[in-house]
């Protein structure tokens, strides 16, 4: 651009040069000279030649004045009239004499008769009719940064095609800090315009500079024109990447899956171009960990997960991230990115046994500590607070003692015998959410506890031993139970003390210690002892030992080992009983009556009456089970008066027994049937009397004993009282002592006919659980009835 101002400079010197000779040459050789403004209308008027060449005006017409033009324009013309000359036609000056600065048109007017040719000049004078012009509207003008202030850059000027005064006498730019104008002439024409820099350029601050260059002229009014000029400031690679921040922080799920967005880092660089363009990378000091972890776009400065995140294990990460320009001399930007890892619910709970007691004994009050639990959570926050539980319907219960541990204590009554071993499920819950549970089991064994003693199925036995056995045969097996195990378990068995009739029981039977089998040391006798009443104790080898107690009643039980025989009362010698009837007596009459015993009981003393070849025409009938004599039809005068009957007595036992009386019927007449009836009612009344006083003294006796009893039993139990209720006052406690008594009751069956003394042939014991003193009375009852019956056999 320079060199191209130049040379335009040198062509327009030269040009002005040539154009002042030739102006001073026509000022000589010129006749006339007249000066017009350009741009003059039609018929402007320039000058009166006629007159000013010498010419008459009478002449003007007759010379016919005319103008020619070197170049044959026909700028003006003479008229013929006036002989004025007149502009024919606008004459640009500019485009007239483009290149010179004084326009003179020179013009010949030829005259005839005679011919003359006279030489006028016409000046054309430059009016301001042309506004400055740069070569181009806009000059684009490249500036690097580094450039130092006060330096020139040349600039295009402006061309006016106007002259002198009218041309461009100067140029201004728009205001503004950096820039200035420095304008030299070196011509009456030409400037020289050079664009100085004030101070340094910083393209990161301002990059690009628009602005204003006007030329103007010194016409008036002057004329001014315009151009832009477009300075890009050249980048240089002055500036280092800039982060938007210095420390990114972002929050990320510990269970982020790989190719997770993390975060954006962004940089930008103020440079421009290659300058400016930026890649991202992670600090040399990162360490391999966090790398294997994490990753960063180098276009985008993604950072993106490649890894696993474990909170537990790391739960923030501080990562340097470096943004790198791709300038000749690379420039580097800082910044860290702290990440911090959120916890998620994604461990279980833990627990550890740390100590258990087992097995836990039966007896162990609650409170009583089996298990300590330790439990922890890798998570944090609500994720890792632990709650522990257990399974509900067990005795235990789980309480917290320190942080983190746990007691499991027991939380209810023992019993091993109801459920020996316990598995106690353990339940370790966070608060998460969702939130994440573990169970483990827990074998809790109860260990026995002498706490039960021996049992029996129930609190008394009965059972029937037959008379007349062998002695030593084994009778009964007592069986006791203990819901104790091992030693706790293990029974002895042993008789209580007792008499029966004031003999040890022990003289009667005896148990095996071991296995409870009882056996009889005498033969019994159902006809001397019919019942009796044994307590058998049973004990354990716990310490302490326990032991319950069984009631065994004993029954002898009677077997048919007695015949029936005749009562006393009915025989005059042993088996024959003779009786007087009246030969009166008629059909159907009772003549006698036959009584017999067996000391049997039951069925085996059920006694039944029948005649034993017995004539066809007897005129006796028995009765089977009264033993009653009847009458079957009158007696006649050819029956005999002595009568001989022999009645079978057989009872009903298996088999049965029986024994034969001799029964003498002796027929006498009515007088003597008067004597008989006394006889006989004497003997009733004596058997009466008897009889009363056998039972008046049973009664008495059995009174007596009971009454006996019953003193003995108050005056004792009063004893009792007495020193529980000092023991109560001493120890300040209060209660209530209850006594029951049972009582048992004996029915006997009797069996009374024609005042004949009663006698037990059937004797139905219904046993209840006596107490002692009534067992007593009733075995001395039994012995009383035994006797009765022995005194009347006697009899």
């Amino acid at each position: 651009m320079d060199l191209k101002i130049s040379n335009i400079s040198a062509k327009r010197r030269l040009l002005s040069f040539f154009f002042i000779l030739q102006m001073a040459a026509d000022l000589v050789l010129c006749q006339l000279h007249y000066m017009i403004p350009e741009e003059s209308k039609h018929g402007t008027f320039v000058g009166r030649i006629a007159q000013d060449l010498g010419l008459q005006i009478s002449d003007i017409n007759s010379r016919r004045p005319r103008i020619v033009t070197k170049d044959g324009s026909d700028y003006f013309q003479v008229n013929l009239q006036n002989g004025i000359l007149f502009v024919n036609k606008v004459i640009d000056r500019e485009e007239l004499c483009p290149e010179i600065s004084i326009c003179i048109v020179q013009l010949e007017v030829i005259l005839d008769k005679p011919v003359q040719i006279h030489h006028v000049d016409v000046e054309i004078d430059d009016i301001n009719d042309n506004y400055p012009v740069f070569p181009a509207k806009e000059y684009k003008i490249i500036i690097a940064e580094s450039i130092l202030p006060g330096s020139l850059f040349p600039l295009e000027g402006a061309v006016d095609a106007d002259v002198g005064t009218n041309s461009i006498t100067g140029y201004e730019l728009s205001l503004n800090d950096y820039f200035t104008l420095d304008v030299h002439s070196y011509t009456h024409k030409g400037k020289s315009v050079q664009l100085v820099l004030k101070k340094a350029l910083d393209r990161e601050q301002t990059p690009l500079y628009n602005l204003t260059l006007i030329a103007y002229d010194g016409g008036k009014p002057n004329l001014s024109g315009v151009a832009q000029l477009l300075i890009t400031v050249e980048d240089v690679n002055d500036n280092a990447p800039v982060f938007d921040k210095t420390i990114y922080r972002t929050s990320l799920l510990e269970n982020s899956l790989s190719g997770t967005f993390v975060i954006k880092v962004n940089a930008t660089d103020l440079d421009e171009g290659e300058n400016s363009e930026i890649i991202y990378a992670f600090n040399k000091l990162v360490p391999q960990q966090v790398r294997s972890i994490f990753s960063i776009e180098e276009n985008t400065g993604i950072i993106r997960v490649i890894g696993e995140l474990d909170f537990e294990k790391e739960n923030l990460f501080e990562i340097a991230v470096e943004a790198l320009d791709k300038g000749h001399k690379i420039l580097v930007g800082h910044c860290k990115v702290l990440v911090n890892i959120l916890d998620v619910n994604d461990n279980p709970p833990e627990f550890i046994i740390t100590s258990l007691n087992v097995p836990v004994p039966e007896d162990s009050p609650p409170g009583t500590v089996v298990a300590v639990i330790s439990s922890h959570d890798k998570d944090s926050g609500e994720n890792g607070k632990v709650h522990c539980h257990i399974s509900k319907n067990v005795p235990f219960k789980i309480t917290p003692t320190l942080r983190e541990y746990y007691s499991l204590i027991v939380d209810g009554p023992l019993d091993r015998e109801k459920t020996s071993e316990y598995n106690v499920d353990i339940t370790a819950e966070d608060e998460g959410s969702p939130s994440r549970s573990v169970t483990n089991s827990i074998h809790i064994q109860i260990s026995d506890v002498n706490d039960n003693p021996p049992s029996f199925r129930q609190y008394s036995e009965t059972i029937s031993i037959k008379e007349n056995n062998p002695p030593g045969s084994h009778i009964y097996t007592i069986s006791a139970t203990d819901s104790d195990i091992s030693q706790n378990s293990f029974i002895t068995y042993s008789l209580n003390d007792g008499f029966i009739d004031g003999i040890p029981i022990s003289s009667y039977i005896s148990i095996n210690p071991e296995n409870g089998k009882l056996f009889a040391l005498l033969s019994f006798d159902h006809e001397q002892i019919t019942y009796f009443k044994v307590q058998v104790k049973a004990t354990d080898a716990g310490l302490p030992p326990l032991s319950s107690t069984l009631s065994l009643h004993i029954f002898i039980e009677d077997i048919n080992d007695n015949a029936p025989s005749l009562l006393a009362l009915f025989s005059s010698s042993e088996n024959a009983v003779t009786e007087m009837v009246p030969r009166s007596s008629t059909e159907g009459q009772l003549l006698s009556k036959i009584k017999a015993i067996d000391p049997d009981s039951g069925y085996n003393a059920w006694i039944s009456y029948e005649f034993k070849d017995l004539m066809r025409n007897s005129p006796f009938s028995v009765g089977r089970h009264t033993g009653e004599i009847i009458a079957t039809r009158s007696f006649m005068d050819s029956d005999s008066d002595q009568h001989r009957l022999l009645i079978e007595m057989k009872d009903h036992g298996d088999p049965p027994m029986s024994s034969v009386v001799t029964l003498m019927i002796i027929l006498v007449e009515s007088e003597q049937q008067l004597q008989i009836e006394n006889y006989s009612h004497k003997r009733k009344n004596d058997n009466f009397s008897d009889a009363n006083i056998y039972l008046i003294m049973s009664i008495c006796l059995i009174s007596s004993v009971f009454l006996i009893t019953l003193i003995v039993y108050t005056v004792l139990r009063w004893q009792k009282y007495t020193q529980e209720i000092n023991t109560l006052r001493q120890n300040v406690l209060c209660s209530s002592i209850t006594r029951s008594w049972v009582y048992s009751q004996q029915r006997q069956y009797k069996v009374c006919l024609n005042g004949i003394p009663p006698k037990n042939d059937l004797i139905l014991f219904t046993p209840n659980y006596l107490q002692t003193g009534m067992e007593d009375a009733t075995l001395n009852t039994g012995s009383l009835t035994s006797d009765l019956a022995g005194k009347v056999r006697g009899q």
